[in-house]
């Protein structure tokens, strides 16, 4: 575990290293979010910034169990370099929404697997996993949507986002809304789904933040696509 990496940094020290900058007040925020840890991201990266692309480290960092350590494994592996079942078991380990988030954003949508994963992924009975599928689902629907049933996306959506879990919940959500935005056919009954489900509708969002409820999120991102 304590081997030198190419930087000559060890991964206990790094431990160390992220240890000393948990902020407890910090730790105490992302706890509310369900992330174990009190690491600023800010700092990390500039971890990460100084290691490099290290795969082996980030292996061994990943293996420790730490949220933080696999939040800066993610930023410095190579995601081309991950088996498809060392992903699936990946995702499947990764409880904290963060490291949830990161490992299918910088890690997974970057794999020549991620088409295979999310087929697998999206009808899995776990609903952490089965978010994963959908949040590579909405990528397809904004940059890929060849060969998506979209009008079945929505009939899944209708019948089932009002009840899932939270955070299938979201990514459920977060597809609506890009069908909506970015498929003009399917917009009206997109816009019908969500102001029929009201799923956060009530959502608290910050001032000059756009709401994470679907009618308003479409409304709003089709209206600065207009004025471009």
């Amino acid at each position: 575990m304590a081997e030198a990496t190419l930087t000559g940094t060890t991964v206990t020290e790094l431990l160390a290293e992220l240890a000393a900058l948990d902020d407890p007040k910090m730790r105490k925020v992302n706890e509310s979010h369900g992330d174990d840890h009190g690491v600023n991201l800010g700092k990390l990266r500039a971890i990460a910034k100084r290691l490099k692309t290290q795969q082996d480290l980030a292996r061994q960092l990943w293996a420790t169990d730490d949220t933080a350590a696999r939040l800066l494994a993610l930023l410095i592996c190579r995601p081309k370099a991950f088996e498809r079942d060392e992903l699936d078991a990946m995702l499947r380990a990764a409880r904290a929404p963060k490291v949830h988030d990161w490992l299918v954003n910088y890690v997974v949508k970057k794999s020549s697997h991620s088409e295979a994963l999310r087929v697998a992924w999206f009808a899995d009975a776990d609903p952490v996993v089965a978010s994963a599928g959908w949040a590579l689902t909405t990528e397809r629907v904004a940059k890929k949507p060849e060969g998506l049933d979209l009008p079945g996306l929505l009939d899944v959506i209708e019948a089932e986002m009002k009840g899932a879990p939270e955070r299938l919940q979201w990514a459920m959500n977060h597809c609506l809304a890009q069908i909506g935005i970015e498929h003009a056919a399917h917009r009206t009954r997109a816009l019908e789904i969500g102001e029929r489900l009201e799923v956060l509708k009530d959502y608290p969002t910050s001032p000059g933040c756009t709401s994470p409820f679907a009618p308003t999120w479409i409304n709003e991102m089709v209206r600065r696509q207009q004025q471009r």
